[in-house]
C-alpha cells in the first residue's frame, strides 16, 4: 500500500496518465478521420466537376449532331437533361437498394 505522502505524486502521474491516454486515444484517430475526410471531400469534387464537364460535351453534341433550328436544338438541350436526370435517378436508386 501506498503512503499518505505519495499520494500528491500518484494523484500527478493518474493526471498525466489520463491526458496521455485521451490524447492518444482521440486525437491520434481524429487527425487520420480528418485527413480521409478532407481527400474524400476532394474526389468528390473532382469527380463533380468531371460528370458537369462531361455532360456538357453530351449536350453540345447532341446541338452539333441535330439539324440547325430552334426546336431541334431545344429538343438537343431536352433529352440531355433527360439522359441526365436518368443517370441521376438510376445511381440513386442503386445506392438505396444497397443499403
Amino acid at each position: 500500500m501506498s503512503e499518505v505522502n505519495e499520494l500528491p505524486q500518484l494523484a500527478g502521474e493518474l493526471v498525466e496518465l489520463s491526458k496521455e491516454y485521451l490524447r492518444q486515444e482521440t486525437l491520434g484517430p481524429a487527425k487520420r478521420l480528418g485527413k480521409v475526410a478532407g481527400l474524400s471531400v476532394g474526389a468528390g469534387f473532382l469527380i463533380a466537376i468531371g460528370v458537369i464537364l462531361l455532360a456538357t460535351a453530351g449536350m453540345r453534341f447532341l446541338i452539333e449532331v441535330f439539324p440547325d433550328g430552334g426546336l431541334w436544338t431545344a429538343l438537343a438541350l431536352f433529352s440531355s437533361a433527360l439522359v441526365c436526370a436518368g443517370a441521376a435517378g438510376l445511381i440513386v436508386w442503386r445506392l438505396t437498394a444497397d443499403g
